[in-house]
């Protein structure tokens, strides 16, 4: 995995994890029930955005490194879900000392 794709692959985490993170213990005007002329019922009141962002990044950091080790190791390669037979037999490569056996 390069670089590019390691820092790629950690902010399309981070982003899902803070999505479904927001909602999470947020209080909303209506909840409180001091709304604001001019404004909803649903908008935050109080939405601890720097605590929800210092959890996603932790739980973002734990989730990239499983899968980096994954993707690392092995363990799950693209040939495992070609369900649909796709990507057609792996190749065989001949050795490269010049031996056939």
């Amino acid at each position: 995995m390069t670089i590019t794709s390691a820092l790629v692959l950690y902010a399309v985490l981070w982003f899902m994890t803070f999505l479904m993170v927001i909602p999470i213990r947020l209080q909303t005007q209506g909840d409180v029930g001091e709304v604001v002329p001019g404004t909803h019922a649903s908008s935050p009141e109080h939405h601890y955005l720097k605590t929800k962002a210092w959890i996603t990044t932790g739980v973002a950091a734990v989730m990239w490194v499983i899968l980096y080790w994954i993707i690392s190791s092995g363990v799950i390669t693209v040939r495992d879900i070609d369900w649909f037979n796709v990507m057609g037999p792996a190749e065989v490569t001949a050795p490269v000392d010049g031996t056939d056996g």
